[in-house]
């Protein structure tokens, strides 16, 4: 009982925060282990085998985690120029030696450890930014544009060699971040014109030289999404399975998810599992719902929104412009990218590819994810800390009052 107690004072911060965590490292696990089954057989393995791995990257994870918790925020402040600067000299590397999976060059192996470059570069930006927006008011364009733009925009355009949609929610998140770090909306405005701009000269480049490859990818899940049951009703057989073949995995999502009703089949009993080509990744949600029903996917989904509602009342208790745009960007950035994961699961996007955080598949980006967590509650244990100090020295002055 007393170790027990030991390790729960331990974990300052937010305790809803902690709690979410272990509550979605506990759902990967399962998740993972019912999802696995297509996997295992392909490679003539145990979903035990599977399930250990899940647990494994989940110590790590947790590891990375509180190792980030436990980092004072002046180290961030200073990882801040220097994340950045890495983040595009791992972007630049990965187009000239990166390894291809699904047709875009994606992951960079350093040291026999593959991983993504634009995960990390996703974190390095929002430190970037958070420590840039303490630092400047930015009374004029030119400042903003060097400062802020320039450097955003590369890693923004690096990223979109290889992944369309998280070149896009990277940019989403620093719009947003701009929004509520009240920059003016002439300078929004103006950015928002420089990005049309960049976008009409990726399509241009992609159309006359093949630069970026992954535009014309996007493009076609555009509209075989928006057109698809045009295109169902018109066609000819022949050309209507052509057309179901490029938006199998979607279809099968739509049927995992559609079978069910409120409880679902239960767990391992999904059947396409077997169908989906990443049931334990790309599309773990769908077998959430399939298995444990709406209610499963509902607590799930309550999961990510209680976390960002803890982390918006987290920012407006930190006193430094750093720290709060930090836990704001990062907590956008993961409730984002788990709400796209979601819709697209569901049959309300376009299939983009994105990871459920700290659910899917383990691997680099869940550690990576679990890292941003981490970054959150150091910020939380930093205030919890000062609160405490400034109880105990007012209780001394009281005590001292009173003799």
């Amino acid at each position: 009982m007393e170790a027990k107690e030991s390790i729960i004072h331990r974990l300052k911060g937010d305790k809803a925060i902690w709690i979410i965590v272990f509550m979605l490292s506990m759902i990967s696990i399962a998740a993972v282990y019912s999802s696995s089954s297509a996997l295992a057989f392909k490679e003539n393995r145990s979903t035990v085998d599977f399930l250990f791995k899940q647990m494994r990257f989940v110590v790590f994870g947790l590891t990375a985690l509180y190792i980030c918790y436990k980092i004072p925020l002046g180290w961030y402040r200073m990882l801040s120029y220097f994340g950045i600067v890495i983040s595009i000299g791992l972007l630049a590397a990965t187009l000239f030696f990166g390894n291809k999976y699904n047709d875009a060059e994606r992951w960079l192996r350093i040291f026999g450890v593959s991983f993504q470059p634009a995960e990390i570069a996703k974190i390095a930006v929002i430190l970037y930014l958070s420590k840039i927006l303490e630092r400047f008011t930015f009374d004029n364009f030119k400042e903003f544009f060097w400062w802020v733009v320039s450097p955003v925009s590369v890693v923004v355009l690096l990223i979109l060699y290889g992944s369309i949609s998280t070149a896009i929610l990277l940019s989403a998140v620093a719009f947003l971040m701009f929004i509520i770090a009240g920059i003016k909306w002439s300078h929004l405005l103006k950015t928002a014109g420089i990005a049309f701009g960049v976008i009409v000269l990726v399509v241009l480049l992609n159309l006359a030289f093949g630069i970026f490859p992954r535009v014309e990818t996007a493009f076609n899940r555009i509209k075989n999404f928006a057109t698809e049951q045009e295109i169902h009703d018109n066609l000819s057989p022949v050309e209507k399975q052509r057309v179901m073949d490029k938006t199998f995995q979607a279809d099968m999502a739509k049927i995992a998810v559609a079978s069910v009703g409120v409880f679902g089949k239960g767990p391992g009993n999904s059947t396409q599992r077997n169908l989906l080509p990443h049931p334990y990744s790309d599309f773990i949600y769908a077998i959430i719902i399939e298995e444990w029903g709406f209610l499963g996917g509902l607590v799930v989904l309550m999961l990510y929104v209680w976390f960002f509602t803890r982390c918006i009342m987290l920012s407006k208790s930190c006193t430094t412009t750093f720290s709060s745009m930090m836990v704001i960007g990062l907590s956008i950035l993961i409730t984002s990218q788990a709400l796209l994961h979601i819709c697209v699961n569901v049959g309300l996007l376009p299939v983009t590819g994105h990871t459920l955080p700290l659910i899917s598949l383990g691997g680099t980006s869940l550690i990576i994810m679990s890292g941003a967590f981490g970054m959150i509650l150091s910020v939380s244990r930093t205030i919890e800390n000062v609160k405490s100090k400034e109880e105990l020295a007012q209780n001394e002055v009281n005590n001292e009052s009173s003799i």
